[in-house]
């Protein structure tokens, strides 16, 4: 399974493959315990908007936080090429970045 990962990515080394799973646990992390406090700066709630609201606005903060937090922490760690392939592959999936004529 491993093996396939790097095919699928284009990574030689299992050191390489190592640092890349250890920055998505660390950008995981760091966007969910950072999105915390921006929420109750703007006084958002679960009492005030209720639960259903509450966790779409969360998610909705949560999301472009990851984004520029998988960057920061991808370039900390010598890999910002690789995580901004990565980016610009998934915001394309979603039709937030225009797809180029090299990209497959």
């Amino acid at each position: 399974m491993l093996e396939r990962l790097k095919k699928r990515w284009g990574i030689d080394s299992n050191f390489q493959l190592f640092v890349i799973f250890i920055v998505f646990g660390i950008t995981g992390s760091m966007s969910v315990k950072l999105g915390q406090p921006v929420l109750e700066y703007f006084d958002v709630t679960k009492d005030r908007f209720g639960s259903g609201a509450y966790f779409i606005l969360r998610i909705l903060l949560i999301f472009p936080l990851y984004q520029v937090l998988l960057l920061f922490f991808g370039a900390l760690f010598f890999q910002f090429k690789f995580f901004w392939q990565f980016e610009k592959k998934m915001l394309q999936k979603m039709g937030l970045y225009p797809k180029s004529k090299n990209t497959k």
